[in-house]
């Protein structure tokens, strides 16, 4: 026997679907990895601009850009 409109079942069906997709919490959840993930890649970039070699390339790309506008 198929559920209907007005066999009980038809209505828990409807409220279990309702409630499957309630995603309210899942915001949450995915903005604190956002969140970590955020922080982890500026640790990264922190951790390669504050190194030497990148610093002195960088350096580098500045003096360079300079020359050649005032030059």
């Amino acid at each position: 026997m198929s559920p209907t409109p007005t066999h009980p079942v038809a209505g828990t069906t409807r409220r279990v679907v309702s409630v499957l997709r309630d995603r309210s919490g899942m915001t949450t959840a995915e903005y604190a990895i956002g969140t970590v993930a955020a922080a982890g890649i500026a640790g990264l970039l922190v951790r390669l601009l504050t190194s030497e070699p990148v610093q002195e390339l960088l350096s580098n790309i500045i003096i360079k850009a300079l020359t050649l506008v005032f030059a």
